[in-house]
């Protein structure tokens, strides 16, 4: 059995904002905003912005961002909604994480990319101040389906922008929204320029369509994979992703309510961790899935029999895996360390 797992440095990976939200914050931002709600109670509320155990798909589980995404039009609610979830992950015991949003999802009412991410920027900063968090940066997503590829050559363009300066707070770029559909390689364009660029990627795959879609991240030059979970269908697939070192990427919680997976018996995590894969645990959406990561680990424990030592493997993968500089990797482990934290 694992110890409890509040004595653990905890990490999350993959974290969307958007699928974050505070049910107060939603409550106190859509009244700031003049924005009516069409329920005025938090059990009414996260009927809407949370999905069922009983979700269908991952298409379902997506309309659950539509009253969030709403709310995200202004810098200030931007600045606001990063602060808050900051301040929560601090609370929460969390070390270290990578918050995930797509730029152009808050541009309708006016502002840019630019003026969205700069406004993010301007809460992550607020709210790591006096903190006990090591340091929180952000990926900037881009989109399948409803993102259009000129949208999304302007968010790699401005990720690079905030690349280039030390400790900005932008570490990364994603491919985020419906995968069934939308397959990884119809996104080359995209990819090229980040790699021409040096910008590091992650890209949702293998969660809505099969290991196709991984191998197509893979050769697109991805450094992690989000979720990832369907690469267990091929063997060719895993054994890509260990040798050539990419990070999976795992959200339990959000992969069985989305049908990913039917049961956690099922799930592919220790699998991936014999043979060698850097598999990670993560939240994905802390609102939509009504979780956080410490619960995520509790699952893993209570209904797959996670180990201690597959804990501490997941967790050490989770500091590797991370889009820090290796100077950062160090210090993260060495805070870790100093707090007496495994």
């Amino acid at each position: 059995m694992m110890k409890n797992i509040s004595k653990y440095a905890l990490i999350d990976l993959h974290l969307h904002l958007d699928g974050s939200l505070s049910p107060e914050w939603i409550f106190e931002w859509a009244e700031k905003q003049n924005i009516n709600l069409p329920v005025n109670d938090i059990e009414s509320l996260l009927r809407l912005i949370s999905a069922p155990k009983d979700c269908s798909d991952l298409n379902q589980y997506l309309n659950c961002f539509a009253i969030p995404v709403s709310l995200l039009q202004t810098q200030d609610s931007i600045s606001s909604a990063v602060f808050d979830l900051v301040k929560r992950l601090d609370k929460q015991g969390v070390v270290y994480a990578e918050i995930r949003f797509a730029p152009q999802l808050h541009t309708k009412k006016g502002l840019n990319q630019s003026e969205v991410v700069e406004a993010a920027l301007v809460g992550l900063k607020q709210g790591l101040k006096n903190t006990a968090l090591f340091k929180v940066n952000l990926i900037l997503c881009c989109l399948r389906g409803i993102g259009s590829l000129e949208n999304n050559l302007e968010t790699i363009n401005i990720a690079k922008k905030y690349l280039t300066i030390k400790d900005a707070g932008v570490v990364a770029v994603d491919l985020a929204g419906p995968e069934a559909g939308y397959p990884t390689q119809n996104f080359s364009q995209e990819f090229q320029l980040a790699n021409q660029l040096g910008i590091p990627f992650t890209i949702h795959a293998g969660e809505a369509a099969g290991a196709e879609n991984v191998q197509q991240a893979i050769n697109l030059g991805a450094s992690r994979i989000g979720h990832g979970i369907r690469a267990v269908e091929s063997e060719q697939v895993m054994s890509d992703l260990a040798i050539k070192h990419i990070a999976v990427e795992m959200c339990p919680c959000s992969n069985l309510q989305t049908k990913a997976i039917d049961n956690l018996k099922n799930y592919p995590l220790r699998i991936f961790l014999q043979k060698g894969i850097m598999a990670t645990l993560n939240t994905d959406n802390m609102t939509v899935s009504q979780t956080e990561i410490k619960q995520e680990f509790e699952l893993l424990e209570s209904d797959y029999q996670l180990t201690e030592f597959e804990a501490k493997k997941l967790l050490n993968n989770a500091i590797n895996a991370s889009f820090l500089s290796i100077e950062d990797k160090i210090a993260l482990k060495t805070y870790i360390n100093m707090k007496g934290i495994d």
